[in-house]
């Protein structure tokens, strides 16, 4: 499956939210499975984002409905762009 890198910044309503549930995190998770797709490492980061996914997902269809989704709730901004493993990139050059 492909992989994505997905950054994420919360919005005021998203801190918020994360300092009265911090278990919201996992259910996000979930609910990106149930999109179709797999989180498959999680970071929690200084700067300019506030949170580094490592996902898979089986297209690019599945990942922008993943990041429209999430976005449509107004906690947080997303930024997803394509992880192509390094091997791959050297033998298509």
């Amino acid at each position: 499956m492909p992989t994505y890198i997905m950054l994420s910044r919360l919005t005021p309503d998203g801190v918020q939210t994360i300092k009265n549930n911090p278990q919201r995190i996992k259910e996000v998770n979930r609910e990106i499975e149930q999109l179709g797709a797999e989180v498959k490492a999680q970071w929690a980061t200084l700067g300019q984002f506030d949170f580094v996914n490592v996902i898979e997902a089986p297209d690019d269809v599945t990942m922008s409905r993943i990041s429209l989704e999430l976005g449509s709730r107004g906690t947080a901004r997303y930024e997803s762009m394509s992880a192509i493993p390094i091997d791959d990139f050297v033998s298509a050059l």
